[in-house]
């Protein structure tokens, strides 16, 4: 079994309050979410987050296939951190950790993602060439729309 992992950290100038407040919304994911995607909630996002939520999408990530994707929020901890876990969708594997913490002049998001991808060897011959391409592209498009948001971050 091939185990990944994306790793990526932002500096935001907001406090974190802010930060949690946008982050632990499920609608906000929308938002930092490329409009090619496809991205849209089915159900799970009337409450602020909290553990056991389930939460349900629909992607289009590759050839405008639709993908159901669902995931469970397994751990919580009211404005520190959540970690979102896949129960059904396009990985073998999804365990996502979100971070936050406080720095001078701001805030810290931390992201660390471990995922499987499913289709034994040919997943693993793909995932350089179309997963982890597409994994980085869309978390560079979160960070851009989320300095476009609350700022640039200035130590």
């Amino acid at each position: 079994m091939k185990l990944y992992r994306l790793h990526e950290i932002q500096n935001l100038p907001i406090s974190m309050e802010q930060a949690w407040n946008f982050l632990s919304d499920p609608k906000n994911l929308k938002i930092i979410t490329p409009d090619y995607m496809g991205f849209e909630i089915l159900g799970g996002e009337k409450k602020l987050m909290y553990p056991g939520q389930i939460i349900k999408y629909i992607v289009t990530p590759v050839m405008r296939i639709p993908i159901k994707w669902v995931t469970e929020i397994t751990h919580f901890k009211e404005g520190e951190y959540f970690v979102d876990e896949q129960r059904f969708g396009p990985y073998a594997l999804w365990h996502h950790k979100h971070f936050i913490r406080p720095i001078e002049n701001g805030i810290e998001m931390e992201d660390i993602i471990d995922y499987k991808i499913p289709f034994g060897i040919l997943g693993q011959m793909v995932h350089p060439i179309v997963v982890k391409p597409k994994l980085k592209e869309i978390f560079e498009y979160r960070k851009k729309k989320l300095t476009e948001l609350f700022g640039k971050y200035k130590k």
